[in-house]
């Protein structure tokens, strides 16, 4: 099999530029303006006033062709605009690549289906290390060249656990934690310190079917739809903003295991999904909500 390698883009070659303000007259004109003075090129630009809030969300995609451009440059070119209509805004310079730490528990499908779209560069981000609360993937995680830290969780050992998390999560500078089926609850404290930077990824069978087998208990009530959702991790169990969901219709003749089936590969669908709109800086976090360029 041939590997799909991205290509590597030069640092101050390429941004990505999103916007959040209150909706008025002249904001793509003023951003804009910005870009044609830096000599950038608006390579795709989306935008999305929201008549229920009145605040307007702006991402484009920009590209220096003469010389590169210093991010901290483009910075201070935009710093008037920004204070001019109180933006909330951030920049990303494509050439540094995405980080993410996955911690995974005993299910190993969505793991390895990030590890598959890593590896051959269908997502471009990059992983440096895995965290379980069990050994079950360790050589997986070597395989692929990964370091794997085990760090085991218990009611007594969980603050250490989650230390030991934010020193990892430093050492490797890593953008972005994603749950991979990694079945314990993040403290509120730990949520709080990564507003925006947590994705997990579970069945949208909840809240229905809470607690053990849940497929098994979709199949004894007849479910007609089964899917998965992914989300932003808050301090309220699985009721984070949402970034993607996908779903499948089923019927009577289906086992659980075949249930199962299903909705595993929905959980690994719609976590690529999200994981790679997130790197790529699609997502805009709105309080309980998301707005997601395409």
């Amino acid at each position: 099999m041939t590997e799909v390698q991205q290509p590597r883009v030069e640092p101050g070659r390429e941004f990505v530029l999103t916007v959040s303000c209150q909706d008025r007259r002249g904001v793509v004109h003023a951003v804009a303006g910005v870009m044609m003075q830096q000599q950038l090129t608006i390579i795709d630009s989306q935008q999305f006033g929201d008549p229920s809030t009145g605040e307007f969300h702006l991402r484009m995609h920009l590209r220096r062709e003469g010389e590169p451009l210093a991010r901290v440059e483009l910075e201070a070119a935009l710093a008037p605009t920004v204070q001019e209509f109180g933006m909330q805004w951030g920049l990303k310079d494509r050439s540094q690549q995405h980080r993410i730490l996955v911690m995974v528990s005993r299910q190993g499908h969505v793991l390895n289906d990030l590890l598959f779209r890593t590896r051959t560069g269908l997502m471009n981000v990059e992983i440096p290390v895995i965290v379980s609360n069990h050994e079950d993937f360790r050589a997986l995680a070597e395989w692929h060249g990964i370091p794997f830290h085990h760090v085991p969780v218990t009611s007594e050992s969980k603050p250490g656990a989650e230390e030991r998390l934010r020193e990892l999560v430093a050492e490797h500078a890593i953008d972005t934690i994603v749950l991979a089926r990694y079945m314990q609850v993040l403290s509120t404290g730990l949520c709080a310190q990564f507003p925006g930077r947590i994705i997990n990824i579970h069945h949208s069978l909840l809240p229905s079917f809470k607690g053990a087998k849940p497929y098994t208990q979709a199949h004894d009530r007849g479910v007609k739809v089964i899917g998965a959702t992914a989300h932003y991790v808050t301090a309220d169990l699985d009721e984070g903003p949402i970034i993607e969901q996908d779903f499948r219709r089923v019927d009577h003749r289906m086992t659980p295991g075949q249930l199962a089936s299903v909705g595993q590969e929905l959980e690994a669908m719609a976590l690529a999904r999200a994981v790679r709109w997130h790197a790529e800086h699609r997502v805009v976090l709105r309080g309980r909500r998301t707005v997601v360029f395409d």
